[in-house]
C-alpha cells in the first residue's frame, strides 16, 4: 500500500469582491498565514486588431512580463484573419509588448499549442499536444512529439524530438504530446510532463537535449497506453492507479522537489530530482491537479493546484490543503506566478477572456 495524504474537507466560504468579480475563499485554518488575492479584470489589453484562440498556457520572464501561448487555429473561420501570433507578450499591467511564433524554417511548430516555459537563461520552450485522430478542424493529422527552444525574439535555437515520431514511453529521443515543461536552473535539467500520449516525467539536458532519466507514477517504469485522444476520467479513477494518466503539469521547487500534476487521476505526486517517490495528495471528490504553480516567497511556502471550480492552496512541504479560492474560471488549464506573488491563469476559452490575473494582496491569518 502506498502512503496517501488525503485532502481535508473545508467548510463555509467567505466572499471577497474585487473589481466587480467575486472570489470566494475558505477561511484559513487556525494560526495559518494564507495568501490573499484580488481579480484584475482589466488584464490583459489585447490589441483590437487581434483575436486570441484557446489560451493554453503562460510563462513569466525575468522582468515579470507574461508570455501567453494560445491556439490561433481554434478561432472561427470568420475570425481567422484577425488571429494573433501564437506567442503574445504583456507586461504586468496588461499592456501589449510583442508577439511572434508559428510555422518557420528549420523546425516543426506544434499543431495544437499547449505549454510554454521561460528558463532562468531566458530561453522560451514551447510544446503541443495534437493527437492525429482528434478530428479537430484545421489541424494536420500528426502527433506533436517535439519541444522547441527559442530566444525571446523568436529566433529558433533547438528542437528535441520530431512530429509524429514517438515510439512510446521507452523512447528517449521523442516526446508524445507533451503537456508542460520546466527547467531546473541548479542542474540545468529540462523536466517534461509527457503528458497526453506518453505517461511519464522525462528529464533531459537543457543545453543539448540529451536524455538523462524518466519515471512514471510512484517512480514506476512508465507503461504504454493506446489512448488517442487520451481518456478523460470524468468521475475520477477507482482504486490507486499504478501509472500516470494525463501528466499535465510539472514544477521543481528551489530545494529540488519535483511536483507532478496527474490530472485524470486527481492527484499531485512529489519526487526527488532522481525520480524517487516521496508522497502524494489526492482529491478524488472533484476535478483536481489540472495545473501547478509555486509561490514566489523565499521558502516557496505554497503550491497552487487547479481544481474544477477552485484554486487549491497547499502547504508545499506537507501537501496539506490550507484553503480554496473559487473563481469564475475554476483552476484553469495552466498557470504561473510572478516575482510579486501574482497568479496568472490560462483557461480554454477562445473569447480573449481566457486569461485571469489574481493580484497578490499579502497574507492573512486566523488566530
Amino acid at each position: 500500500m502506498h502512503k496517501v495524504l488525503r485532502c481535508v474537507v473545508l467548510m463555509t466560504l467567505a466572499v471577497v469582491v474585487a473589481a466587480g468579480t467575486a472570489v470566494a475563499q475558505t477561511p484559513p485554518l487556525k494560526g495559518r498565514s494564507l495568501p490573499m488575492f484580488d481579480v484584475d479584470r482589466s488584464w490583459p489589453k489585447v490589441p483590437a486588431k487581434w483575436k486570441l484562440g484557446d489560451e493554453s498556457s503562460m510563462a513569466i520572464d525575468a522582468q515579470d512580463n507574461v508570455w501567453v501561448l494560445h491556439r490561433p487555429r481554434t478561432l472561427k473561420p470568420e475570425q481567422a484573419s484577425m488571429a494573433a501570433p501564437p506567442v503574445i507578450v504583456f507586461d504586468g499591467a496588461g499592456n501589449y509588448i510583442k508577439a511572434w511564433g508559428g510555422d518557420g524554417q528549420g523546425y516543426e511548430w506544434p499543431q495544437r499549442e499547449h505549454g510554454i516555459h521561460i528558463d532562468s537563461k531566458g530561453f522560451v520552450w514551447i510544446g503541443g499536444n495534437n493527437c492525429p485522430t482528434n478530428g479537430l478542424r484545421g489541424l494536420k493529422p500528426v502527433a506533436d512529439d517535439q519541444l522547441l527552444k527559442f530566444t525571446q525574439d523568436g529566433k529558433f535555437v533547438m528542437q528535441i524530438g520530431h512530429s509524429n515520431q514517438s515510439k512510446g514511453n521507452a523512447d528517449t529521443k521523442n516526446f508524445h504530446q507533451p503537456a508542460d515543461e520546466f527547467v531546473y536552473a541548479k542542474t540545468n535539467e529540462l523536466f517534461v510532463a509527457d503528458g497526453y500520449g506518453n505517461h511519464r516525467i522525462i528529464v533531459l539536458d537543457a543545453n543539448t537535449g540529451a536524455f538523462k532519466r524518466m519515471w512514471g507514477a510512484f517512480g514506476n517504469k512508465p507503461v504504454d497506453k493506446l489512448d488517442c485522444p487520451p481518456l478523460t476520467l470524468n468521475n475520477g479513477p477507482e482504486g490507486e492507479p499504478e501509472q500516470f494518466s494525463i501528466v499535465h503539469a510539472v514544477r521543481v521547487s528551489s530545494d529540488g522537489i519535483v511536483y507532478v500534476a496527474d490530472r485524470e487521476n486527481r492527484r499531485v505526486q512529489t519526487f526527488t530530482l532522481e525520480g524517487k517517490f516521496i508522497k502524494q495528495l489526492e482529491r478524488k471528490s472533484a476535478p483536481f491537479a489540472r495545473d501547478l504553480a509555486l509561490s514566489h516567497d523565499p521558502d516557496e511556502q505554497f503550491l497552487y493546484v487547479g481544481g474544477g471550480t477552485d484554486l487549491v492552496v497547499v502547504n508545499r512541504k506537507t501537501l496539506e490543503i490550507l484553503t480554496t479560492i473559487e473563481t469564475n474560471i475554476g483552476g484553469g488549464h495552466l498557470m504561473e506566478t510572478d516575482s510579486k506573488g501574482n497568479i496568472y491563469i490560462a483557461y480554454i476559452a477562445a473569447t480573449n477572456r481566457g486569461l485571469l490575473k489574481l493580484t497578490y494582496k499579502g497574507t492573512s491569518s486566523s488566530k
